[in-house]
């Protein structure tokens, strides 16, 4: 109403009264008033940028994926991208693209897909390393925590809206074209509820200076090689004088060991210890490198992959001992 030049304006609470007395809203005294919600923002443009992807179709069903790349403190669409598919590639390009036209930003924040920042999964993707070069710091929210990333989840539904009071796209430069189109709408025209005053992305991008772009890091890995503690269990050599028939096996962690193309199961409370494996025609003894027996079977007849130990699976039984943790 400000935009058009109305003077005076209703207040919020006004015309939530008269909508109300409408029909056309209701009212929810159970609902937590926006008051009372506390926003996390970063203090200037560039301090931190967040990127997602969303699926969407073209004619004929034929699915594609659009990447939006928002600016957290004032909600303003630095880039768009629609691929094919969620790949690396596509996320390096629309990086790039508002990289060209912001400069650099101090953070990155994205999901832990693949395709973006699986640095949670234990390996570096593409578009990591690509930003890391610059100094901009990649960072995720906890996995299956969707609320981190809100805003775009949030800047996914707008666009959405839009999208589906358009034409059906036939190729992926089409659907680019009407992507583009909403996003300087977005920006310049659409007053954003969730900035103060409820101004547009651009007017809060230009409100405030933007952050100093990071100073690379190159000299610092982002991942060391883990180093050998003294809780490791130490490694312990085969040896060489045993017996005709003898081996040496490490049970797993579930206490089983391979032989001849079979798994043979011991007991799970002697998992990753080292036995001895005593092979007497079809027979099979198993002992602790002490001498002690653990378990014996019999070599199963041919096709047969698994033998248990013969006993039920369940609680094991209790025992009058006190345990030594105790």
């Amino acid at each position: 109403m400000h935009a058009m030049g109305l003077d005076p304006v209703p207040s919020v609470a006004s015309l939530a009264r008269i909508f109300r007395e409408a029909g056309v809203a209701r009212l929810e005294p159970r609902k937590k008033p926006r008051s009372a919600w506390r926003r996390f923002v970063y203090p200037a443009p560039n301090a931190c940028w967040q990127l997602d992807a969303t699926e969407y179709v073209l004619t004929g069903g034929r699915t594609c994926v659009i990447f939006q790349l928002i600016d957290d403190h004032s909600r303003y669409a630095l880039a768009s991208h629609v691929a094919s598919g969620e790949t690396s590639e596509a996320a390096i390009a629309v990086f790039d693209k508002a990289l060209a036209a912001h400069g650099v930003p101090q953070r990155l924040l994205s999901d832990n897909g693949i395709a973006l920042n699986p640095s949670r999964r234990g390996y570096l993707g593409q578009l990591v390393v690509h930003v890391s070069r610059l100094g901009v710091e990649p960072i995720t929210g906890k996995p299956y925590k969707p609320t981190t990333q809100g805003k775009n989840e949030r800047f996914h539904q707008t666009l959405f809206r839009y999208l589906d009071k358009q034409p059906l796209a036939d190729t992926l430069a089409e659907l680019q074209i009407q992507v583009d189109v909403f996003d300087r709408i977005y920006n310049t025209q659409r007053p954003h509820q969730g900035l103060p005053g409820r101004v547009t992305p651009q007017a809060a991008w230009d409100a405030t200076t933007t952050a100093d772009p990071p100073r690379p890091r190159l000299d610092r890995p982002r991942f060391e090689p883990p180093v050998a503690t003294a809780s490791r269990r130490p490694r312990v050599q085969q040896p060489v004088d045993l017996p005709e028939g003898t081996t040496m096996k490490r049970l797993s962690t579930a206490g089983t060991f391979r032989l001849d193309s079979v798994t043979y199961l011991v007991a799970g409370r002697y998992g990753l210890q080292h036995v001895l494996v005593v092979t007497d025609g079809d027979a099979l003894t198993i002992t602790d490198l002490d001498g002690e027996i653990l378990a014996q079977h019999t070599r199963p007849a041919p096709g047969v992959t698994y033998v248990g130990n013969g006993r039920r699976p369940g609680p094991r039984p209790k025992t009058a001992e006190v345990s030594p943790k105790s």
